[in-house]
């Protein structure tokens, strides 16, 4: 009877922990699960009974959490709570030791949990795939696969990206490319950090058949936290020339690189922009920039449908360039 009584409690004990947050709804429901996030008017509760549950904030009538959680009230004004209490219909308590808060729901823009500059591993990423069949007086066949994936851990991170491009019209092949980048970021303080870089590109179709670049530089990082991230990067680059025809250049540049996302509506739609746009120093061209932008949206937890657009453009060379693609996918998420 002890064992069997022990058992119970630690079963009892194991559903606490895992049902730490709970919601009541206006019309007397009551939900447990863990707050993942609230913005855009929805809160997203994460349970094993429903998978993940957006759940319109108007419907909601208080909250409770033992958990840590960042409440934002305003763009700028946000608070940690230790813990939030049940209140009364349409108000929440934000515990903070001997000074308990009570605030209206309606008051509150988003809650999240803090991200701390130095935490165990984490690791996120997204593989997505693209195919485009046309039959018409012309065939085509267009196959793509790119993936980005970051791994941090306290002050470091890894960023590792990639792309492969096929294209075949009546049979011919008239594009055949892969690319592959990876990053690594020291970060000095919260926000600053420095990068070094690698990326090569191999094309078995055009004349530029190879492209090497080395870079490094400081960069910001606005913001990362459950909403999405924002940060820049200033390098100075080498990159090599390999042509089809044997010849070779490189030269030195200067760029500019961004990358931003921002989930949408409860988390289920992801707004992401990736690129970089740079300058030689020899002044062989004007600009050159490359860029995608795109929508997620997910249909579970970890599949989705994609639309990127991808811009590729050198300005102010002898072999100009101005090539923009649009695709629509499937992707997995972790």
């Amino acid at each position: 009877m002890l064992s069997r009584s022990l058992l119970c409690l630690a079963l009892a004990a194991a559903s606490t922990a895992a049902f730490a947050d709970t919601v009541w709804l206006k019309n007397g429901d009551r939900l447990t699960g863990t707050i993942r996030v609230f913005d855009g008017n929805k809160l997203v509760l994460e349970t094993d009974y429903g998978g993940t549950i957006p759940l319109d904030w108007k419907k909601v009538a208080t909250l409770e959490s033992d958990r840590e959680l960042l409440i934002k009230q305003g763009d700028v004004e946000g608070e940690r709570a230790k813990s939030l209490h049940r209140a009364d219909e349409g108000k929440v308590i934000l515990a903070n030791g001997d000074a308990p808060k009570e605030v209206e729901l309606a008051s509150i823009d988003q809650i999240m949990k803090p991200k701390p500059l130095v935490e165990d591993l984490t690791w996120t990423g997204n593989v997505d795939l693209a195919l485009d069949y046309k039959r018409a007086e012309k065939d085509t066949d267009d196959y793509d696969v790119d993936f980005s994936t970051k791994a941090r851990h306290g002050r470091w991170r890894h960023n590792a990206s990639g792309e492969y491009n096929r294209e075949f019209t009546n049979e011919v092949k008239t594009t055949d490319n892969w690319e592959v980048e990876y990053a690594l970021d020291r970060f000095l303080t919260d926000q600053f950090f420095w990068q070094g870089r690698g990326e090569y590109k191999r094309d078995k179709v055009e004349e530029l058949a190879r492209q090497r670049t080395l870079g490094t530089g400081p960069g910001y990082q606005f913001w990362d936290d459950e909403l999405g991230a924002f940060s820049l990067a200033s390098l100075v680059n080498r990159s090599d020339y390999q042509f089809s025809d044997g010849s070779k250049e490189n030269f030195y540049s200067l760029s500019l690189k961004w990358d931003y996302n921002r989930y949408l509506i409860g988390k289920t739609v992801e707004f992401f922009t990736t690129g970089e746009v740079g300058r030689p120093l020899d002044n062989t061209a004007d600009y050159s920039l490359d860029a995608e932008m795109g929508l997620r949206y997910k249909l579970t937890d970890w599949a989705s449908l994609n639309m990127k657009a991808e811009k590729d453009q050198v300005s102010g060379a002898d072999g100009e360039m101005d090539e923009t693609r649009y695709t629509v996918g499937f992707g997995v998420g972790w």
